[in-house]
């Protein structure tokens, strides 16, 4: 059996632009739908709201469903133990959260690598590898893992090129919620200071040769950054589809 392909990872290395959402509700009924909608890829979200790590396994199997979307978990911590178990659910491309620094960067790479290159536990019968069905699995693993490093605070974005560049990192992603608390601006990541904080970070990243991504609700932001050049834009959270949609429904008939 082959090892399946990365989609997400492919279409980093393309430079084509690629349409995300979050999922944060723990159910995989939810994550089907937002599969099912076109998305190209769907954060699979553990660090904030009620998903654990024995929640992305329903979610990767009900995206594995729909071949044009891609999952990309969020592990909670940047974290050589969480990163091996949800690796070994099948999940191919981890977005990690609060990267400061190289050494950290380094320390991520590592975590996803089999020894000699990395100290990625093995392991025989897992979902990552079919159940063992992939032929030598341990040697091709790596080529279809993708890592994403989240860089959300004033002092990360300061080492902006130091962790981007890092052997084995594929992309790095532009958290704005954090990064405006980070700059003295909390909860407001449209400050005009965090925007232009944002717009030098794709742009700097662009010049190195590293795929950048961010998540925003604001649309005409979204445009904005996908015309800076990012090559992942998340425009959406379940969540907050969710409300967004039940209180147009009661503000519609409210008064009826």
């Amino acid at each position: 059996m082959e090892n399946p392909v990365n989609r997400f990872k492919a279409g980093l290395r393309e430079g084509r632009h690629q349409l995300g959402v979050w999922n944060a509700i723990p159910h995989p009924t939810v994550t089907e739908c937002l599969a099912a909608c076109g998305f190209d890829w769907i954060v699979i979200d553990t660090e904030h709201g009620a998903m654990e790590v024995t929640d992305a396994l329903p979610a990767l199997q009900a995206v594995a469903g729909y071949p044009a979307a891609s999952a990309v978990v969020r592990p909670a911590i940047n974290d050589w133990v969480l990163i091996k178990r949800h690796l070994d659910q099948g999940a191919q491309t981890l977005m990690l959260p609060y990267v400061q620094s190289r050494d950290e960067a380094e320390a991520a790479v590592r975590a996803m690598r089999y020894p000699p290159r990395g100290l990625r536990g093995v392991a025989g019968m897992t979902r990552a590898s079919r159940y063992g069905l992939v032929e030598d699995y341990s040697h091709r693993a790596e080529d279809e893992l993708c890592l994403i490093l989240q860089v959300e605070t004033a002092a990360a974005l300061d080492r902006l090129e130091e962790i981007a560049t890092v052997e084995g990192v594929d992309g790095i992603f532009i958290g704005p919620a954090d990064l405006s608390a980070s700059m003295g601006y909390p909860g407001q990541p449209e400050h005009p200071a965090v925007v232009a904080a944002i717009e030098g970070a794709i742009a700097r990243l662009k010049a190195v040769g590293v795929p950048s991504g961010i998540l925003t609700l604001d649309p005409d932001f979204a445009r904005r950054c996908i015309a800076l050049g990012t090559g992942f834009t998340a425009v959406g959270v379940d969540m907050l589809s969710l409300r967004n949609g039940a209180m147009g429904l009661v503000e519609a008939f409210g008064n009826a």
